[in-house]
């Protein structure tokens, strides 16, 4: 009975050895520590001023390419809606009005993606994957010619990405680790041409009423965002056979 009491603590310590969590797997790279020194106290302030637990976090990004912004949503899982938590400003974008469609056109991609990796070794300091092309940009862009390897980045150099300097890409690679590291399986971002107000809308309809591409895709943009804003609840959105967008 001894051996056995003494054997069990060993063995369950063992078990926490072999699995650790996102974040300590994290942590064993240079850069994401950095980012913890740096940023973690300001997390944790941030999330306790909106009453959200780092042990539920679910967050949910909104990029707008005309202000330069990238918000950042958070509530805890148990939470119905979600709360604006913090806003970055980019440092730098590439391109113009419209989705990304080809390889090395500069754009910025617009429409609905999600983080696919976090890169502790960029050469622009600490990057975030978006999973460009997404299943509408296979159908609409160039076939064979998409590109890829669209990230949010550290430094102030764009060419298709988003980039918010070294500071800002630290304190946002925090509050995404802490995300998945409760239990996030995946964060969605959406990327606007711009705010899209009415007022914005119209003028972006009317300087591109010839372009069809453009007017689908910001259609089904502009339902997500009134109906985002009105309700403060993330819309579902499935992607069709002819790259337009069900969001409901």
């Amino acid at each position: 009975m001894r051996l056995l009491t003494i054997l069990i603590p060993f063995f369950l310590m063992s078990s926490v050895i072999a699995n650790p969590t996102f974040r300590e797997k994290q942590m064993n790279f240079t850069r994401v520590r950095e980012a913890y020194s740096y940023k973690e106290k300001i997390v944790d302030k941030t999330l306790t001023g909106h009453s959200i637990s780092r042990d539920s976090l679910r967050i949910y990004l909104r990029a707008f390419k005309t202000e330069k912004i990238i918000e950042l949503w958070g509530k805890n899982i148990s939470d119905s809606v979600f709360v604006r938590i913090k806003e970055f400003s980019i440092c730098d974008i590439s391109g113009s009005d419209g989705p990304k469609r080809r390889y090395r056109d500069l754009q910025v991609p617009e429409g609905f993606y999600h983080i696919s990796e976090l890169n502790p070794y960029s050469k622009y300091y600490l990057s975030m994957g978006i999973n460009y092309p997404n299943a509408s940009d296979s159908i609409r862009g160039v076939h064979g010619h998409l590109g890829n390897q669209i990230y949010i980045h550290g430094s102030c150099i764009s060419s298709g990405c988003l980039a918010i300097t070294d500071d800002k890409i630290r304190e946002l690679f925090v509050y995404c680790i802490e995300a998945y590291n409760s239990g996030q399986a995946e964060i969605d971002m959406t990327i606007y041409p711009a705010m899209l107000t009415n007022d914005n809308y119209s003028g972006l309809i009317s300087d591109y009423k010839k372009d069809k591409d453009k007017l689908s895709l910001w259609a089904d943009l502009k339902k997500c965002y009134d109906q985002f804003n009105q309700t403060r609840v993330q819309p579902k959105v499935r992607f069709l056979s002819d790259g337009t967008h069900e969001v409901k």
